[in-house]
């Protein structure tokens, strides 16, 4: 149920001064049916990524492309009025140069309408990031578990386990934060690096898979829903198995089908 009062869409700005007021509250979408429903709930809404997995069932995220990124996230702007709308940049769509990410950027927010961007950058970004924000385009920066990264780091592994690879994550935070980032996205960040950074950062952190500390939490809505496969993270708690309840309604609709049940004569049009 929702607790929020606003009537119109949530800025940066006012996502910058939720923190140490109130948590801040996030779940992904990628299309208008989830994203009007989580809208009055949530805080931002992220298009995340991610899409290529939940939403193509692909095998990581690397494969997203920025078409369909810009498609996905312009369904959900168009279906929303109150959250703030943050969109990810895919792989391949701004690491090779400022320039390149800058086009791609500005692309994103202008063909969509969304809020901001979101990258996954270690210290070696931070350079793409000052460069956005001084044009103009507003970044959350992700850091630790990088899925883009899952060649680099061999798999979807926790990072931050050891006090060498935890001070890592944590320069990699601080470089993005003062190279302009309105907040920071921690995922699979051992708990202890994520509170330090949340307590050492001027700007809001979103866990996922990282600390209760974290300024918000953001979780993929098909982990929360029961939606997603098999293979569930360990940070995830499902909420409700909405499969179920979907694997009931489509048996019922076949049965009903087979048996001559459906349609009925209130289903036809001219009778």
């Amino acid at each position: 149920m929702s607790i929020h009062t606003r009537t119109k869409r949530l800025t940066v700005p006012q996502l910058v001064a939720m923190k140490g007021q109130q948590k801040i509250v996030s779940l992904t979408a990628y299309s208008s049916s989830i994203a009007r429903l989580i809208d009055p709930i949530v805080d931002f809404i992220l298009v995340g990524d991610s899409t290529a997995m939940v939403g193509y069932g692909r095998a990581s995220t690397l494969s997203m492309q920025l078409e369909e990124i810009i498609g996905h996230t312009r369904a959900v702007v168009d279906s929303t009025r109150l959250s703030c709308v943050i969109a990810d940049m895919p792989f391949g769509s701004y690491q090779e140069s400022n320039e390149q990410a800058f086009r791609n950027c500005a692309q994103v927010l202008a063909r969509t309408g969304c809020d901001a961007v979101k990258l996954e950058a270690n210290k070696a970004l931070a350079g793409t990031i000052e460069f956005l924000v001084a044009r103009g385009i507003p970044v959350m920066a992700h850091v630790g578990l990088m899925p883009q990264f899952v060649n680099v780091m061999g798999g979807f592994k926790a990072q931050g386990l050891t006090a060498e690879t935890g001070a890592v994550i944590a320069e990699d935070a601080r470089a993005n934060l003062e190279a302009g980032a309105f907040s920071l996205l921690l995922e699979g960040v051992a708990e202890g690096v994520a509170r330090q950074i949340t307590l050492d950062s001027k700007m809001p952190t979103i866990g996922i898979g990282a600390s209760p500390a974290c300024d918000g939490q953001v979780l993929v809505t098909e982990d929360v829903l029961g939606l997603g496969g098999e293979q569930v993270p360990r940070f995830v708690k499902q909420y409700a198995d909405v499969g179920a309840v979907i694997r009931d309604a489509c048996e019922r609709f076949a049965e009903e089908v087979r048996d001559g049940r459906f349609p009925e004569s209130r289903h036809c049009y001219g009778l």
